[in-house]
């Protein structure tokens, strides 16, 4: 069951687990796990690079003879032991994208979400009233107060898309000095985001929209 709080906070009433979000999460972890390992990996820029010895440039002439010195033979001072030498099986340009079918990524969503719901980890905020226009204002609403928000639970607030010029902006703007708050929108909402998570705060039309989204598709 979900929370349903309104504009100062106050939990007016509990609603039941959408259908969407209430089957069983078992056998779900390995699509989940994909998911977010894509979601952290994509957007690598694998761009690391290293030069082999024969891409560093000098070392052509034998550093001393090779015997009567007394010391271990060398051919070039650009051998991976010496200083500025090169260097063995070090990072190359390389492409770090991984690719995920779009049932899988939609199926580890559902999964995340409905463990959300089902343990209790989301909370739906109800904006008819909501006037947020200082930081201590959503301080309060999410927290209770201003100083228990520098130490209260993490939280991220999720608003829908069709909301970014009206509530989207205020939220952001009110929650961009809290550093236990991120703001987002359904539209950019990843599974990385909701399993990273400990509170999910939705609002009215950002439920209603993930729950449209998921019982059509179970249809």
């Amino acid at each position: 069951m979900a929370q349903v709080i309104d504009a100062k906070g106050k939990v007016v009433r509990e609603q039941e687990t959408p259908a969407a979000f209430s089957g069983p999460t078992d056998g779900k972890a390995n699509a989940i796990y994909r998911a977010v390992f894509r979601e952290l990996a994509n957007p690598r820029a694998g761009t690391a690079s290293t030069k082999k010895r024969d891409e560093v440039r000098g070392g052509g002439r034998k550093p001393w003879r090779q015997k009567g010195t007394g010391r271990a033979r060398q051919g070039s001072i650009r051998s991976p032991q010496w200083a500025h030498g090169g260097v063995v099986f070090g990072p190359q340009p390389r492409s770090y994208v991984s690719s995920l079918n779009k049932k899988e990524r939609r199926a580890a969503m559902r999964a995340a979400l409905s463990d959300k719901f089902q343990t209790g980890g989301i909370v739906v905020l109800d904006t008819t009233s909501l006037d947020l226009t200082k930081t201590k204002a959503l301080a309060t609403l999410l927290f209770g107060s201003p100083k228990a928000a520098k130490t209260g639970t993490r939280t991220l607030v999720v608003f829908a898309t069709e909301e970014l010029a009206s509530v989207g902006t205020s939220l952001r703007r009110t929650g961009a000095n809290l550093p236990r708050v991120a703001v987002t929108h359904t539209g950019e909402l990843d599974v990385k985001d909701v399993v990273g998570i400990a509170r999910l705060v939705l609002t009215t039309a950002a439920h209603d929209a993930l729950v449209g989204k998921y019982t059509q598709e179970s249809k």
